[in-house]
């Protein structure tokens, strides 16, 4: 009978499955304020977090942060600034009276519990396509609201979304040497470099992107002295040799990768699949990541 008991006993210990470990995104995403630390964005853009984050005002004097429920306006004090500068230039262009930010980061950065792979080290902003007639929503306004897309439906062109200030904002967010990239829809990036005239070297920051036809995606390059944050490699193409992106390469986005044709060979074999940021545990992010999270 007492074999009987133990082996019941023991049967069920090893039967019953450990409490799984919290992921990551649920953990940051809890976070409702910064860190009390120093600035840091560490890691990297889609496997990090961000030390002492500041808030983007919900509205300012060239800007409004759109999806408050969200708690993602907050990002390093070099996004903050990057807003501030952007968005006045903005509000200098006919129609516009600045600009309205979408996502930057949640309190303390880290992988969020939907939407972006990135956006972990408040160095990511997303800007919306849609020109600000006003700056003075409210709260539930900015929850309703809508950007506009700029891409037809067909995903090839521009559609009557697409102004010549849309092409100068971005020009001037590509100019910044804050900015290491901008993710934009191929057929914007298209429009750009066919009208662009003089030095076009701005235009090599600006990437096509599936998914950024109703915002373009600021990334920028890390904070100077950072060391433990990491720049997306590889940054800059070798000018020198023409670097614009405005090829051959850059049809592919609306002609074969939208209508692949028929392969007679054998495909190649699949990449491997990239990791879900939502599925990180915090262990998988940088040490100092638990710093972050754990301060109060």
């Amino acid at each position: 009978m007492i074999r009987l008991i133990a082996a019941s006993l023991c049967a069920a210990l090893f039967s019953t499955p450990l409490a799984a470990e919290p992921k990551a995104n649920a953990l940051f995403g809890a976070e409702a304020r910064g860190s009390p630390h120093q600035p840091a964005a560490i890691g990297t853009y889609a496997k990090g977090c961000l030390a002492g984050g500041r808030q983007l005002a919900e509205t300012g004097p060239t800007w409004q942060a759109m999806r408050l429920s969200r708690n993602r306006n907050w990002g390093h004090p070099e996004a903050i600034a990057f807003v501030e500068r952007l968005s006045r230039f903005a509000a200098t262009q006919p129609g516009w009276k600045g600009l309205y930010i979408g996502d930057i980061s949640q309190p303390r950065g880290g992988p969020m519990t939907s939407g972006h792979q990135s956006h972990q080290m408040g160095l990511d902003i997303d800007i919306w396509m849609l020109p600000p007639k006003r700056l003075n929503l409210s709260r539930a306004e900015r929850e309703k609201i809508s950007s506009v897309s700029v891409r037809s439906q067909d995903q090839r062109r521009v559609n009557g979304n697409w102004t010549p200030q849309h092409m100068e904002i971005l020009k001037a967010a590509a100019e910044d040497p804050a900015v290491d990239r901008i993710f934009v829809t191929a057929p914007a990036k298209i429009a750009m470099c066919n009208a662009a005239r003089g030095n076009k070297k701005w235009l090599q920051k600006i990437r096509p992107l599936w998914g950024h036809h109703y915002h373009f995606h600021v990334r920028l390059k890390c904070p100077s002295g950072m060391g433990g944050c990491q720049t997306q490699t590889p940054s800059v193409r070798d000018l020198s040799k023409g670097g614009t992106g405005c090829d051959e390469t850059l049809n592919w986005w609306v002609t074969d990768a939208l209508d692949p044709p028929k392969k007679t060979v054998k495909p190649a074999k699949p990449a491997p699949k990239r990791p879900n940021a939502r599925d990180f545990v915090l262990a998988d992010l940088p040490q100092q990541c638990q710093t972050v999270l754990a301060a109060r």
